[in-house]
Parts: structure tokens; sequence; C-alpha cells
């Protein structure tokens, strides 16, 4: 019994450190779980930090229009979006897609693990709650694009995600190659920015008009990190 109330307590513990945590990362350069899983494993991992303000705006426009339209207003979760996959889900033959936020994605990268789990999913609809609220906008979008894992070979965060498909930094992202980033974002492994097949050219040139028809600046320039 006293086993048992110990493993508790440790379970406890365990899923109270990420809220513990989440404050801290106002500064510094926080590292996601799957780059700390590859170096544990002796895994390359190849990410240099970079400033929101010294990347393309490209990059943050064409991932907030592709994975995220209403990351500006809503507050972790968009449950508008939410509800129409429910709805979607309900109706036979209809198509499942995501509705997770790019601030649940956050949640995931920096303190969950990967792949569809309804366990993961329930810890990370309070994380990404929680992370909106003691985060500004600009930071978890500064952190997610410098987590995301962006290549095959251990690629992490837009930095070495475009050194490794353009040859260049960040700094001199193309609107057409953030969007080329944005397609791969989904599984880096099969997909490439560097060699991009149809699909994720197509997926690109969408993503290249979203960005450029959305207003989105106002959002990531406005707030900013204190």
């Amino acid at each position: 019994m006293r086993f048992i109330r110990i493993l508790l307590l440790l379970l406890f513990a365990a899923l109270l450190v990420p809220y513990v945590v989440t404050p801290f990362y106002r500064q510094g350069h926080p590292a996601s779980t799957l780059m700390a899983w590859r170096w544990l494993r002796g895994a390359p991992v190849a990410r240099q930090w970079v400033d929101l303000s010294e990347m393309s705006p490209s990059l943050p426009r064409s991932v907030i229009a592709a994975e995220d339209a209403h990351f500006c207003k809503h507050h972790g979760i968009d449950w508008g979006a939410l509800r129409e996959v429910i709805d979607d889900a309900q109706e036979e033959g209809a198509v499942s897609r995501g509705a997770s936020t790019i601030t649940q994605q956050l949640a995931k990268n920096l303190f969950l693990w990967q792949g569809r789990d309804p366990v993961r999913k329930m810890l990370e609809f309070p994380l990404a709650l929680w992370i909106d609220l003691v985060l500004p906008k600009q930071r978890i979008l500064e952190i997610y694009l410098n987590i995301a894992e962006l290549g095959p070979g251990g690629q992490f965060g837009v930095e070495a995600g475009s050194a490794y498909a353009f040859g260049k930094p960040a700094s001199h992202v193309s609107p057409r190659e953030a969007a080329l980033l944005t397609a791969i974002l989904p599984n880096p492994v099969r997909r490439s920015a560097r060699s991009p097949g149809p699909g994720v050219r197509r997926l690109a040139a969408i993503y290249v008009a979203r960005a450029q028809a959305a207003d989105l600046s106002r959002c990531w320039r406005e707030n900013r990190v204190q």
C-alpha cells in the first residue's frame, strides 16, 4: 500500500513539472522531448536557436496560416475548429483532419510524446491552456519554430531546417521556401523541403496563398516578450 502511495505521488509530481517549468520558458532556449530522446540515444541533433525577430517574416506567417489560422484569437485551443472535427467524425465517410493549435503542438513537443494517443491528448489540453496563459503569443511561436522537427537527420528548428533544405539561414528564407518547410511539418522524415515531391509542392503553393491573404502580422509583432 505504501508503495502505491509513493508511486501515485511520483506520478503527480511528474504531471506537475510542466506547469512549474513553463513560466521559466519566457527566457532561454528550451528543447523538445524528441530532441532529448535523440540525445539519450546518441542520435544526431542539429539545432541553432534564432530569435523570432531575426527570422524571415515569411516563416511565422506561413506556419500560422497553415497550422493555426486563429492563433492570434484563441487561448491555446481552437474550440470552433475542434467542434468541426467532432462533427465531421460523426459523419459517415468524412475525411479525418486535425484541429491541434500551435500551442497544443508546443505542449506536445515540450513535455509529451509523439503519435496519436487519447491519454496524451487529455494531458495536452490543460497544458496548452496553461502555456497560453503564462507565455506571450510571440514567445509561444518563437519556441515552436525553434524546436519543430524540420529534417530527416535530426534537424530541429527553422535555422537548421532551412540550412539543410536550402543552404541558407532562416533570416533569408523566401515565402515559397517558408511554405515548403511548413508543408513537411507533419512528417519531416518522409517529406522533403530539399527535394519536394508533387504533394509537398502543392501544399506549399496553398500555404503561400493563405499567408498572402491573411492579416497575421499584428499578433506576433506586437506581443513583445518581457
